[in-house]
């Protein structure tokens, strides 16, 4: 069983080692991963041997809180939006922390002034000058100090709690630091008092130079004021999910009864008719039942243009309807919607570690203790040494300050983050922070055919009669193919239905396996199969096996007509390949990844595919249950294998693969089978994730260098090992600001993420060449529109070609012409009318039915 649970009093990467390790001590514990970032742990453990109140406890045992996590998809998606709805907990937590920083800068300034002043020949009350006030001077100074201490306790509380516990932290250097500095300004008071008695003045004035009051207060306001940044900074990791929760409708309207009802969106159930009217965004996943329009699914796919939906057709919640009023049977409510999932899948992404955090973390684990015992070691040494006992004491607790481990923890998780938010908005989800690092690492792609490089819908593309018309041919194929279930034959009889070609009928049909089908027409047997079955029926097919090849190179599949006696014509099928397919295989290719294209096809069709395309390996007649073996083959070549695919044969290599990749039109056994989920089907995406996991490593690699580099410096630094040679020494004041720009530091790197842009080039652009340069240029000079024509008349891909020259005429229109729907989107600069288009369309003799804006 896998839980989620909230912790709270966490601060640091120590904090985080040590839940970690407190739970994994547990009986029956599988897999422990604490974020320190999202205040979470996630734990995978046996149900019969542990109970969820058993690892809350031993959290508490630890020293922090905790307590099971909500489904938090669900309790967003109804109070992020709700009016009246309670505090967001990070706005409450920065509120608080506002209110501590204003609070202790209210009361720093006058002490800073009463401790510095002096230095700068600044005016002091005449009650606070001279040796005989010094004792006035020092305890106004901690009456100062006091509310600083006071109102920032927390850091001694959690401090001193979690080093009784054996586990120091953050907080426990900062209470450790801050702590002996106050105790030894009291011990200042105490030794000024005595001298005052003893009329020893210089003991006084001694003393009174080396108060540490202003130390004390100044460390604790501007850790405060660091955290208070670093918070701020934290909060906006989360702007692509918190973007893409604000897009959940907070109602639904409904159908009960005969009445349209308004209601909360949690409570429409599964079957249930919603009414989702023009410019609203869509509540649950269903089908439509009635009305036709246009939905803007970029939230959900990142897809840019709207999609045309009609009855039948399938909408997502959270999308946006643009155009019609539609009625939809809810398939998909609450947690169970595609939205939900998503925001489900980031969050758990975001909330586990990648590989390359797990060094940060053993170091943050010893990482406190050890640099107590610096601390301790710094003083010891500069007391042996000959230094006075308050430039050790100084040394000691600047050691303590600068080392917090902050930037350390943070290093992975907010790069984690923002990459897993910025994948989201790309229609790109990574299930895991390994699946993100390891996709940095992949340099061979393995590619299935069908549905992924190619459309997975098979056209005919040549007609080749022999001996007999056309339209013979077509009314004898008809009337063969009716019968066969095979997807060939399915692409045949769309090809006749578009053609409103007649059928034969047929009689004594027979279904050959693997070779193709026979049946009587008429007085005489024909037959539709591969060279095969013509061969084993005495059909000769030599004279023609030139063209036959020509068409496999092409990666087409020649189904064979012939009557009893010879062949009377050839139709070729294909699946044609995808329009981004090539440019996102030259992308990968010009990353030095070897790309292989896996296929249960024979090995000419494949071949021919894997020439156009200039694939680097084609394996080709594979079974699907062999696909898994090919992988593992590949790695133990020593690649590390990327997997994409979108059908149930593909489930076993994509679990094989080093990251699995699916498209999100495939089947639910191939999505959950995969590390990465690609919202739309295309490959360019798959360019775009591993850019992406290449951009997140390098920045984590950046943040863990500062984090190791600014330690590496600044422990030395604060010791005063380069104060006597340079004469270099380090005020814990400053170094209190030191430490806390350090985090701020890896926080904000890590915002540069959000800058990261998809495509194969980082430009978000699917075009190429010359077009891409045209369309770029022309946008630039003029805003455009999208419209949808629905268009009658179209019956086969030469129809589509007609209309889409007729659009194309119009300068800088950009055409997806779809036939299976009957329908041309077209974005044309906005000085282009509507009519213009239909005439167009018209005049290439076809007819607009419908126009959507």
């Amino acid at each position: 069983m896998k839980q989620k649970f909230n912790v709270t009093g966490m601060t640091c990467s120590a904090c985080s080692s040590h839940v970690e390790k407190s739970v994994t001590k547990l009986p029956g514990v599988l897999n422990v991963s604490v974020n320190l970032l999202t205040n979470s742990m996630q734990v995978e453990y046996e149900e019969s041997a542990l109970s969820d109140q058993q690892i809350i406890t031993a959290v508490e045992h630890a020293g922090y809180g905790a307590s099971l996590e909500e489904s938090q998809n669900l309790r967003k998606v109804k109070d992020i939006k709700a009016e009246g709805s309670k505090s967001n907990p990070v706005e409450e937590q920065l509120q608080n922390m506002k209110k501590r920083l204003w609070i202790s800068f209210g009361f720093l300034i006058p002490l800073m002034y009463l401790a510095m002043g002096h230095m700068l020949h600044l005016p002091l009350p005449g009650f606070l000058m001279g040796h005989e006030n010094a004792i006035t001077f020092a305890f106004t100074q901690f009456l100062l100090c006091l509310p600083i201490v006071y109102i920032n306790q927390n850091y001694f509380t959690k401090g001193f709690k979690t080093l009784f516990h054996g586990a120091p932290n953050m907080d426990s250097l900062i209470a450790i630091g801050s702590s002996a500095a106050l105790l030894y300004g009291i011990f200042a008071i105490y030794r000024m008092s005595y001298g005052m008695g003893m009329a020893d003045m210089h003991m006084v004035s001694k003393y009174s130079m080396d108060l540490y009051f202003e130390s004390a207060a100044t460390i604790l306001t501007l850790i405060t004021l660091g955290k208070f940044l670093e918070a701020r900074s934290k909060g906006k990791t989360s702007e692509a999910l918190t973007k893409l929760m604000d897009l959940a409708p907070k109602t639904a309207w409904v159908e009960r009864q005969g009445q349209q009802l308004q209601v909360p969106v949690e409570e429409v159930a599964a079957g249930e008719i919603v009414l989702i009217k023009p410019g609203s965004s869509i509540p649950v996943d269903g089908t439509i039942l009635e009305g036709n329009t246009s939905v803007d699914e970029a939230a959900i796919t990142g897809e840019s243009l709207p999609v045309y939906k009609e009855p039948g057709m399938d909408v997502i919640a959270a999308t946006t309807n643009k155009s019609g009023f539609i009625k939809v049977k809810a398939t998909r409510v609450g947690a169970d919607t595609t939205f939900s999932q998503i925001i489900r899948l980031v969050e758990d992404a975001s909330a586990t570690k990648a590989p390359i955090a797990k060094l940060a973390d053993k170091i943050a684990g010893i990482f406190v203790p050890v640099v107590i015992g610096i601390a301790v070691l710094t003083a010891a040494v500069w007391i042996l040494t000959g230094a006075a006992f308050e430039f050790a004491l100084s040394k000691a607790i600047a050691v303590l300050v600068i080392s917090c481990p902050c930037a350390l923890g943070l290093a992975t998780p907010v790069a984690i983050m923002v990459g897993t938010g910025k994948g989201a908005e790309n229609g790109i989800l990574i299930k895991s922070g390994e699946a993100l690092e390891l996709a940095h690492s992949v340099d061979c792609v393995v590619l299935d055919k069908t549905g992924t490089i190619t459309e997975g819908k098979p056209i005919v593309t040549d007609v080749l009669p022999i001996h007999v018309t056309k339209e013979r041919l077509l009314a004898i194929a008809g009337g063969l193919e009716k019968g066969s279930e095979h997807p060939l034959a399915e692409a045949i009889m769309n090809y006749i239905e578009q053609e409103q070609s007649p059928i034969e009928p047929v009689r004594d049909f027979q279904s050959v396996s693997g070779k193709g089908v026979k049946a009587v027409i008429g007085d005489q047997t024909y037959l539709a199969g591969n060279q095969r079955m013509m061969e084993e029926n005495g059909i000769h097919v030599s004279l023609h096996e030139t063209r036959l090849d020509q068409l496999a190179s092409e990666g087409k599949t020649p189904m064979l007509f012939a009557d009893s006696k010879n062949l009377i014509g050839i139709i070729a099928v294909a699946d044609v390949v995808k329009s981004t397919s090539k440019s996102a295989i030259k992308a990968l290719r010009d990353m030095n990844i070897q790309v292989t294209m896996l296929t249960g096809d024979n090995k000419k069709t494949a071949e021919g595919i894997g020439r156009e395309l200039q694939l680097n390996q084609i394996i080709s007649e594979v079974l699907p249950q062999e696909k898994e073996k090919v992988l593992s083959d590949l790695q133990k070549q020593g690649k590390k294998v990327a997997m994409v695919g979108d059908g149930i044969n593909d489930a076993p290599a994509l679990v094989r693969a080093d990251v699995g990749i699916a498209i999100g039109a495939g089947t639910d056994v191939a999505v959950e089978s995969a590390d990465i989920i690609l919202m739309k089907n295309d490959l360019l995406d798959v360019v775009t994730a591993i850019r992406l996991s290449k951009a997140v490593i390098r920045n984590i690699k950046q943040n863990l260098f500062w984090a190791f580099f600014y330690n590496c410096l600044g422990i030395p630094l604060a010791a005063g090992v380069f104060y006597p040679l340079f004469g270099w020494s380090l005020n814990p004041m400053f170094a209190a600001a030191a430490m806390s720009c350090s985090s701020v530091f890896v926080v904000s790197n890590a915002l540069r993420l959000k800058m990261f842009k998809g495509g194969a080039d980082g430009n978000n652009n699917r075009y190429t060449g010359q077009l891409m340069a045209e369309e770029n240029t022309f946008k630039n000079q003029e805003e455009s529109k999208m419209v949808t024509l629905k268009i009658d008349g179209m019956m086969c891909q030469n129809c589509v070609k007609h209309v889409k020259e007729a659009l194309e005429s119009f300068k800088g229109a950009t055409v997806d012409v779809n036939l299976d729907h009957k329908e041309a989107k077209v974005e044309i600069p906005s000085s282009v009318s509507t009519e213009e288009l239909k005439a167009a369309v018209e005049q290439a003799g076809y007819t607009v039915t419908q126009i959507i804006e």
